[in-house]
């Protein structure tokens, strides 16, 4: 009975969940703790330089492209490859979902040229 119940899903997570908290508290407390300073108190490490922080404004132009392209390639494979080859009337659906696809395609590259 007793090893039963030390297999329970629930007990055995709250044995190794206990175990865990005990390992990263007496981790910590062996952890090094460096003097700190109060000159580089809240300062980034720049290796040893003064650090210029400009906001940085990152460009999103070219991911949408990249995003559009990645979406329209792996859903029509996905699409295409899922199509039972039996049925006559949805495997004629591929080169729908082909066309689709091409002109998709034909409109990213047009428009990013």
């Amino acid at each position: 009975m007793t090893d039963k119940l030390l297999l329970t899903p629930p007990l055995a997570f709250l044995i190794i969940l206990g175990f865990v908290f005990l390992l990263a508290w007496a981790s910590g407390r062996l952890a090094f703790r460096p003097k700190k300073h109060a000159s580089s108190e809240g300062k980034a490490y720049a290796c040893g330089e003064d650090t210029y922080n400009p906001k940085a404004r990152p460009d999103y132009s070219s991911f949408f492209s990249f995003a559009f392209f990645f979406t329209l390639a792996h859903v029509a494979a996905l699409i295409i490859t899922t199509v039972p080859q039996q049925d006559l009337k949805t495997a004629s659906m591929v080169f729908i979902y082909i066309a689709g696809g091409a002109v998709g395609l034909y409109m990213l590259f047009r428009r990013s040229a």
